[in-house]
């Protein structure tokens, strides 16, 4: 998270919600976000979300992730918010938006977790 800036800015009751830059740290080589960078901020809110919600003696655990990047993001900051799609004894399916500064959408990642106990 550090390295490329992501920062937990808020946690609701169903939500929570982070930042990552927009710059040289994020970039593919054409000078637009990463669509790994927007994959990684979204499975850090998810997963963080996630293993908020276990049972004590649980973890959570990605299993697989998918991202479809809908549009180009050059600078500023982009905006993820996770929520729960399903939250489990076994299993989560988490969806995570992430948005750039207008609140104009930028990816929509759906994100599934393992329950597994703590080791």
């Amino acid at each position: 998270m550090e390295p490329l800036g992501i920062v937990f800015t808020e946690i609701g009751p169903d939500y929570v919600r982070g930042t990552m830059p927009v710059d040289a740290r994020t970039h593919q080589p054409y000078g637009l976000l990463h669509g790994g960078a927007s994959a990684l901020l979204a499975e850090t809110l998810g997963s963080s979300a996630a293993n908020l919600c276990c049972a004590k003696g649980k973890v959570c655990v990605g299993i697989e992730i998918n991202a479809n990047h809908v549009r180009g993001v050059r600078s500023g900051t982009v905006v993820g918010t996770a929520r729960p799609i399903h939250v489990g004894a076994s299993t989560q399916v988490w969806d995570i938006r992430i948005e750039d500064e207008a609140g104009r959408l930028v990816c929509v990642s759906r994100l599934t977790l393992a329950v597994v106990p703590k080791v």
